[in-house]
């Protein structure tokens, strides 16, 4: 994670921003051969984005629940987030498939997202004698007085 940034510091980034939630949850534990594949295909999706400059992905931080997973992710656009999950020559496409295929109708698998779309200026953030998390972890940090003092300034 890293070392403590002193001082309140806010994300460098500014530009438009896609906010992209997605989880799975285990329903039944007992049925493992249908939510441990659905468990493991995230991996190699992230992998496979991080290795892609262009794919658009900023960054993202995981949550993991005693049932399942939760991510955050930051997005260029949602387009490049739409373009990833419908190549079928990526990773994310086919994991979808075996998804619908394999464990979907059982319901020992739950899955979910959400997506939000932010305009570039419509972000806040502060982090007060932190190390860099989320959103600062894209582009870093810069001490808050460069993008206002108050949330509504940088708001603004």
């Amino acid at each position: 994670m890293g070392d403590v940034v002193e001082g309140r510091q806010t994300a460098a980034y500014d530009g438009e921003l896609v906010v992209f939630l997605i989880g799975m949850r285990i329903n039944s534990l007992r049925r493992v051969k249908e939510w441990w594949p659905v468990a493991k295909a995230m991996g190699p999706m992230l992998r496979e984005l991080s290795k892609d400059k262009d794919s658009g992905l900023l960054g993202v931080r995981t949550f993991p629940t005693w049932r399942g997973v939760t991510l955050i992710q930051y997005w260029e656009s949602v387009e490049k987030l739409q373009a990833f999950a419908n190549d079928d020559n990526r990773k994310h496409r086919p994991a979808w498939v075996a998804f619908f295929r394999n464990s979907y109708k059982s319901g020992a698998t739950g899955i979910w997202h959400e997506t939000y779309v932010v305009p570039a200026g419509n972000t806040e953030t502060v982090y007060g004698n932190m190390p860099v998390i989320g959103l600062g972890r894209v582009q870093g940090v810069v001490p808050v007085g460069q993008r206002g003092d108050t949330a509504a300034e940088r708001l603004s």
